[in-house]
């Protein structure tokens, strides 16, 4: 049976304070957002809402490139125990609770970030804070966890070959850090203790590495819960890491070869270069540019004239993290043309060759992202909680689309070369008879 737990003080007075704006902006405007950093360095944003949803993400630098090789997959283990008890709340009551007024509690988890999100509609938003809180407070009860092993097993095994690759072109490029796989690996299904768990949240769940996002929330209330949440001491351990470059390959039967090809990328922390990359990708394609389109998009000359062989599929890869990034594409055809196709591409890469037509429309394309990513409540929250969190400050839509007009031609071009020049890591999954080495591609 599920329990009415008391609420804060504050959480009592949130309906009485407000929640949404009366007006919500018109669908489709880019929101306007406001943000504020505490006294304890956690961050507090939020945006005006274009329907009467208000959602409202807790944001934690505690991905998996702040793992250890002993408790490699805690982030993935942090994802899934949002669904199970915490400190204060039985898994059963949170379930409950939330479906009672209509809204719903998710998590994600990538290499650098944690997120916990509630949404429900604006006169319910006290119920969804009440549990949101919650999950910052896991529990990790032993026999909680023995029974999601295999939920596990089918999460690591439904990752696809695609996503293998990616994976692998992480561990080649980084080897540690940004190296550690957003999945458990399968060695560590089952082992991690609830000890090791609740030591990875000690030092990860902290105010420093935390940012309080919300879309359809006052600025002053979202503040008042962000100062409640009860967050560990300390700044945690940060984790630098540094580019290796190199293979990692897993062979696979059938026919099919996924290989993924990438340089060093631009980091979120330097604006400008990150930028570059952005124009960079969408200038030599970024996928279809309109629904069920082709799948290999609209490329710019220089991935056009590298292959020609309609089953090759292939998209670009622009990975930008805190402190690093990573550069390339990922190509996919059957294993007697994957050497050709990737040796094609990987010249196409290193040429660092781009037109100013193609940098003009990449910075249109980057330009149209943004404004669809700002104009949007789902993708808004993640955007500016991606702000948050590393930059500890959210830049307005103003300013982003004006800071993508600056960048030059040159710039993009230096990103290029910078990409293709640099030491390449190379991650296949599949039939890798035909599949080059890195050495190969030198």
């Amino acid at each position: 049976m599920a329990c009415n737990a008391n609420k804060a003080p504050f959480l009592r007075s949130i309906a009485k304070r407000g929640l949404a704006s009366q007006c919500p902006r018109p669908l489709g405007q880019a929101a306007e957002v406001q943000s504020t950093v505490l006294n304890n360095k956690l961050v507090v944003a939020t945006a005006e809402a274009s329907l009467p949803i208000t959602r409202v993400s807790i944001v934690l630098r505690a991905g998996s490139r702040n793992e250890s090789y002993e408790n490699q997959g805690a982030a993935h283990l942090l994802r899934i125990a949002a669904n199970l008890s915490t400190k204060n709340s039985t898994a059963f009551a949170i379930t409950r609770n939330i479906q009672q007024v209509g809204g719903s509690l998710s998590a994600s988890n990538d290499r650098e970030l944690v997120t916990y999100t509630v949404e429900t509609t604006a006169n319910q938003i006290e119920t969804g804070l009440r549990y949101l809180q919650d999950l910052v407070q896991p529990a990790f009860k032993p026999w909680e966890l023995a029974d999601n092993v295999p939920l596990l097993r089918t999460q690591v095994s439904s990752v696809s070959p695609q996503e293998r690759a990616v994976e692998l072109l992480h561990k080649a490029a980084f080897r540690s850090g940004l190296g550690n796989s957003i999945y458990i690996p399968k060695h560590q299904i089952g082992k991690l203790s609830s000890e090791s768990l609740l030591h990875y949240v000690a030092n990860t769940f902290t105010p420093s590495r935390c940012a309080v996002v919300g879309v359809g929330i006052d600025q002053n209330t979202l503040s008042g819960f962000a100062q409640n949440l009860e967050l560990a001491s300390g700044s945690g351990k940060s984790n630098s890491t540094s580019y290796y470059g190199g293979d990692a390959r897993k062979d696979t039967a059938g026919n099919v070869a996924h290989v993924a090809v990438a340089g060093q990328g631009g980091s979120l922390l330097n604006q400008k270069e990150a930028l570059a990359f952005a124009v960079l990708k969408q200038a030599v394609g970024s996928g279809a540019a309109t629904k069920r389109g082709n799948i290999n998009g609209t490329f710019g000359k220089a991935l056009q004239s590298a292959v020609t062989d309609a089953s090759v599929s292939y998209k670009t890869i622009n990975a930008a993290y805190e402190d690093a990034g990573l550069f390339g594409f990922l190509v996919s055809t059957d294993g007697q043309n994957i050497g050709k196709a990737v040796d094609a591409l990987t010249r196409a890469l290193k040429s660092g060759s781009v037109s100013s037509n193609d940098v003009n429309r990449g910075k249109a394309l980057l330009k149209a992202a943004i404004l669809e990513s700002y104009s949007t409540d789902s993708s808004l929250i993640n955007v500016i909680g991606i702000q948050a969190a590393h930059l500890k400050q959210v830049q307005s839509i103003d300013s982003l689309l004006s800071a993508v007009d600056g960048v030059t031609q040159q710039e993009v071009q230096e990103a290029a070369k910078k990409a293709g020049s640099s030491k390449l890591s190379v991650a296949a999954v599949g039939n890798l008879a035909n599949v080059p080495y890195a050495s190969d591609l030198a």
